[in-house]
């Protein structure tokens, strides 16, 4: 796992170092993808391009009131961000992309409808104009991947092609992972002797940097669940943060309780930006859904 460690030296933190989105013919079987905000893409089987001749049933686990694609109605993707967190879903499920003239162009999964959203209308404005919305109710990898595929086939019955963004090889509408920075660590190990006080550490590293997670566990691998949603916030809005983990006793022994300390806030995850603590999952959580982090973000 790639950490960093904090650098001590006669002028106490100076710096943070390093330790480490024409018909085709008559008979083809393109490969389709798809991709989901906050969740890896999952694997889908390959469909055809050729109308089926039987309708095959529906899992059951796929919601009684997830209309057809062609019955769902679109809904305009407003420019505002807070707007448009407050107009559709933060819930799981299959969404289809049109651009301004009615063309469909894209259908995915997400684990947050709303999320994946945003991020299309940052990245290909001209062309997520409106978006329909089927929300799964138990939403496994079974339930969404029938879901997907449900109306991928109803697109493909009716016109005979594949939506441009799911053709294989188009890497429009997929999001690339950004690379991992790696967590920091405050000490150079817990049998080393500090010559700062680490509550004076964690001050100047809060006030030093826009925007820092004290969590539990790694970016790249959450021990809890609120550390993993609050990760999960902090990249979808783009954010450059850093992050430490309050669980490393090794390089971070006694943060826990320091922190506790200093900030009088008894539970983790905990987030600073501008060196002043706006609190943890439930608050990030509300803000995100009201469109107010990005507001946030950008002082």
């Amino acid at each position: 796992m790639a950490t960093r460690t904090v650098g001590l030296s006669s002028s106490p933190l100076r710096s943070l170092t390093s330790s480490s989105s024409h018909p085709p013919p008559t008979r083809i079987t393109p490969t389709l993808s798809f991709a989901s905000r906050l969740k890896p893409a999952l694997a889908l089987p390959l469909l055809s391009a050729t109308p089926r001749r039987s309708a095959r049933p529906r899992s059951p686990r796929v919601s009684a009131a997830l209309k057809n694609l062609s019955e769902t109605v679109p809904v305009s993707v407003p420019a505002d961000s807070g707007e448009l967190v407050r107009r559709f879903p933060s819930a799981s499920g299959v969404y289809a992309v049109h651009d301004g003239e009615g063309g469909l162009q894209f259908v995915g999964i997400s684990r947050n409808i709303a999320a994946s959203i945003a991020g299309h209308r940052r990245s290909v404005p001209e062309l997520c104009c409106s978006v329909k919305v089927g929300v799964v109710d138990e939403p496994d990898r079974a339930a969404l991947t029938q879901a997907w595929k449900s109306w991928m086939e109803e697109h493909m019955t009716a016109t005979g092609k594949v939506p441009p963004g799911n053709e294989s090889g188009n890497t429009t509408w997929i999001r690339q992972p950004p690379k991992k920075k790696p967590d920091l660590r405050l000490t150079p190990g817990r049998h080393m002797q500090l010559t700062v006080p680490l509550e004076e550490l964690i001050d100047q590293l809060v006030k030093e940097n826009k925007v820092v997670a004290f969590i539990k566990g790694s970016r790249s691998a959450p021990m809890c669940g609120f550390s993993q949603r609050v990760i999960g916030i902090l990249e979808s809005e783009g954010v450059d943060y850093e992050s430490v983990d309050v669980l490393d006793e090794e390089y971070n022994c006694g943060l826990r309780e320091t922190l506790k300390k200093y900030t009088n806030w008894p539970t983790f995850p905990q987030v600073f930006v501008d060196g002043e603590l706006v609190g943890g999952c439930d608050i990030l959580s509300s803000m995100f859904e009201k469109g107010e982090l990005s507001s946030l973000f950008k002082k």
